[in-house]
């Protein structure tokens, strides 16, 4: 027989082999560092310029980042802050390097999201973040899943929960609360209208004095920051039922958007949202914030049969929302919930498999123009990425031949250009910041 006790031996057992394995993924400091880039991959897949016309913007102008030369100067390797500077300061053809963004928007907010485990969230999330970063965008990554994939690659693992999503939502119930017993106590109505108390293991916490950057955490890429997860967060479905018991007027799915909407505006340019397989409390506050939402599925029947069935619940449980009593006091959004686009990404896809190909004709016949054109292929690059916690860009084309490193990049290639397409035409139709 095995209780509570026992389980928590076995996690004890496993956190020391967790240990471990980072060891062996990251830096013998278990810190995550991010690798330069050569020219050859600055020239031609980052700038998409020729290698001859980099070489002689560089060599006429002293002045820019020269990168790091390797000993028999046939190579030189730049950092991501100086392929930003370069970005910066040149112009191909007359042509700004610096990414596009519609002006007068805020960060655009993107939900990768489905109840099947194993669709591949956490890896589409991964590469998405840092395919736009290598692009020049400003990425906040928000983990929403307590198994902390998406935190454990970007190298974050001593994580506690107050600093998780759940710690901004117990935040944000007390602020909540205190808002909504202010404005009882400032009512003209003639009746006193009664106060919402919380008890003190809630308010005891402290979590409402913690500032917005509290929960923001840097990463190995400069120009990446992400609100982590931790497994001690998975307890945040039952501490939300909890919450809401105790304030049943507290618009819980709201949350994590009105925490972002307190986020300084030029902080980011967009916001990736890696979901936990399931439909509940950090879900809807995931789906309530986004203003896109990707859908990323194996190509398998299951997986199929699993997606239909996450659209179907998603719709009811959005439905149930809309119908949330009191007013919604979420900047960004309204109810009813509207996404700007919504589109399905078809994940370990194998071209010469007859199942697969058989599955995606029956997503397209479907969703139609909702389905991506580009699905991301499996390969042995990309398995590999997994086993290490790294996305494909991350890893050095030197450490496996330059053939199957550029097959897998390229696949990540083709659905992060797709995925920019969708999410600019979405960012520009969101509402001008005042």
């Amino acid at each position: 027989m095995f209780t509570h006790q026992d389980l928590a031996k076995m996690q004890a057992q496993s956190l020391k082999m967790q240990s471990w394995i980072r060891q062996q993924t990251f830096s013998p400091k278990m810190e995550k560092t991010l690798r330069r880039f050569s020219s050859w991959e600055v020239a031609e897949l980052i700038f998409k310029v020729n290698q001859s016309t980099l070489r002689g913007r560089l060599a006429a102008d002293p002045s820019l980042p020269q990168g790091h030369v390797e000993e028999d100067g046939r190579q030189r390797w730049y950092s991501l802050e100086e392929i930003n500077e370069l970005r910066r300061r040149l112009k191909v053809n007359r042509k700004s390097l610096m990414p596009e963004r519609p002006a007068g928007k805020r960060a655009l907010r993107v939900a990768i999201s489905n109840f099947k485990g194993g669709a591949g969230k956490s890896t589409v999330a991964l590469h998405f973040a840092h395919a736009a970063a290598l692009d020049g965008y400003r990425v906040l990554c928000v983990d929403f899943d307590p198994q902390a994939t998406l935190s454990h690659s970007m190298g974050l693992s001593d994580v506690t929960e107050d600093y998780t999503v759940w710690g901004i939502m117990a935040r944000d119930l007390v602020r909540e609360t205190e808002r909504m017993n202010a404005s009882a106590r400032g009512a003209e109505s003639g009746a006193a209208l009664p106060e919402r108390r919380l008890p003190e293991a809630i308010t005891g916490m402290g979590l409402q004095d913690l500032r917005i950057s509290d929960f923001v955490k840097q990463t190995s890429w400069p120009t990446i920051d992400v609100i982590p997860s931790c497994a001690n967060a998975a307890f945040v479905e039952f501490a939300s039922a909890q919450y809401r018991h105790l304030n049943p007027e507290w618009s819980f799915f709201a949350a994590v958007s009105r925490y972002l909407d307190q986020l300084p505006s030029d902080d980011y340019d967009m916001m990736i949202f890696d979901c936990p397989p399931a439909i509940g409390y950090q879900s809807m506050n995931a789906v309530f914030a986004a203003d896109m939402l990707y859908i990323p599925s194996g190509p398998g029947y299951w997986e199929y049969d699993s997606t239909t069935s996450f659209i179907g619940q998603l719709s009811e449980a959005l439905e149930d929302l809309s119908a949330f009593n009191g007013v919604v006091p979420a900047g960004t959004f309204s109810l009813p919930k509207v996404f700007q686009e919504v589109r399905f990404l078809l994940t370990r896809y194998e071209s010469g498999n007859d199942l697969h190909r058989a599955m995606r004709d029956a997503f397209v016949n479907v969703f139609g123009e909702r389905m991506t054109e580009h699905p991301i292929e499996m390969t042995r690059a990309v398995e590999q990425s997994g086993r290490f916690l790294s996305s494909i860009y991350e890893i050095d084309y030197r450490d496996m031949t330059r053939e199957t490193w550029r097959r897998a990049r390229a696949s990540f290639d083709q659905a992060y250009v797709e995925f920019k397409a969708n999410a600019l035409t979405a960012w520009s139709q969101l509402e001008d910041e005042a």
